[in-house]
């Protein structure tokens, strides 16, 4: 014993005799500063590349599907490498919009659809929208079908735009005049979206703030709803699940909360979902857990591919040393649609 505590006592000085050399001479020009840098990057580096750098997870109930899109869309089954200094998901939702640029596009052939007082001042009827509801977006795509019947008709659908998108295709089924259909961080059970919104840091990032914004659309035209709807009390609402209890179940008719939330999830009607769907998730999206996502009743119908990735956030996809450009949501988005117009008679053959 006392052989062991003049050891560490002789280690102790003869540590202290280093470090005060190292301060004598210099940090870096000892070169240990070098060598830690490059230990610690060197250690970043194979973390990064066995864990989180990572192909993503394809998931269909169809082999031609599958096929299809190992052969025109390779981006779904190649790594996908999350920025190197920013991959968690809250870090990826939050700066997305603010690193991404935003490039001038020129569309020949393109429509964006609106939610009822979105784009504009003007709200015409006593009525917004919801993601269960599909009537305007119905009327819309049977408009632009008639115009121009013999385009190759598909559409898009980002976050709840894509929770719509999902609930229209599964009401109607094959029936739709749309070709294909894409969808991107879709939150698949609306119970599982507010209860991970809700927990605190995810309320204090996310749930305040966008619920504030749902307050302040529907305040601008608050003299639309006061005769079926306790305004005042809508803008108490500190969450998105009160706002909706408060104001989106009560505008659309549903009894409670737990009714329109059964209504609007996507999960419930994948199933009947009759053209082929590329859906792009992130598991570690807080508004979309992971738990929650459809897997076994994707793999039930051959026209839907569920593409997961390990990181990404929420409509995040970040990629590259600096993300400054397309996403890697963007590159899915651009080889789905390319490979549906060009090779679409391969999944309309089968």
């Amino acid at each position: 014993m006392q052989r062991l505590a003049m050891d560490l006592r002789m280690l102790s000085r003869e540590l202290s005799l280093y470090l005060e050399h190292q301060v004598r001479v210099g940090f870096f020009r000892s070169g240990v500063g070098l060598s830690l840098i490059l230990g610690f990057s060197v250690a970043y580096a194979c973390y990064y590349l066995s864990s989180i750098a990572k192909k993503p997870q394809l998931v269909t109930g169809g082999e031609s599907f599958s096929r299809f899109l190992q052969n025109h869309c390779p981006v779904v089954t190649e790594t996908y490498y999350p920025t190197v200094w920013c991959w968690e998901s809250r870090g990826q939702t939050l700066l997305r919009p603010f690193i991404t640029s935003k490039p001038s596009v020129r569309y020949r052939k393109c429509v964006v659809f609106n939610n009822r007082g979105v784009a504009g001042e003007n709200l015409l009827t006593p009525r917004t929208y919801c993601c269960a509801n599909t009537e305007d977006l119905e009327t819309v795509i049977h408009h632009v079908h008639s115009l121009y019947p013999s385009a190759p008709f598909l559409a898009a659908g980002v976050s709840m735009g894509g929770m719509l998108l999902l609930n229209y295709l599964g009401k109607i089924g094959p029936k739709t005049p749309l070709k294909a259909a894409a969808t991107f961080s879709v939150g698949w059970n609306t119970f599982a979206c507010s209860e991970s919104l809700e927990k605190p840091l995810n309320w204090l990032l996310f749930n305040y703030y966008l619920t504030t914004c749902l307050q302040s659309s529907v305040n601008k035209h608050r003299h639309m709803f006061v005769k079926q709807i306790d305004m005042d009390h809508v803008m108490k609402a500190k969450s998105i699940r009160e706002f909706d209890k408060r104001f989106t179940s009560v505008m659309f008719g549903y009894q409670t909360i737990d009714d329109y939330y059964t209504d609007a999830s996507p999960n419930r009607r994948l199933k009947s979902v009759g053209i082929p769907v590329l859906c792009l998730n992130s598991v570690d999206d807080v508004f979309s857990p992971s738990h929650a996502i459809p897997i076994e009743t994707a793999k039930q119908n051959p026209n839907v591919a569920l593409v997961l990735t390990s990181y990404g956030g929420h409509i995040g996809f970040l990629e590259g040393i600096w993300p400054r450009q397309s996403t890697y949501m963007d590159r899915v988005f651009k080889q789905f649609v390319q490979a549906v117009v060009e090779h679409g008679q391969e999944l309309s053959s089968t």
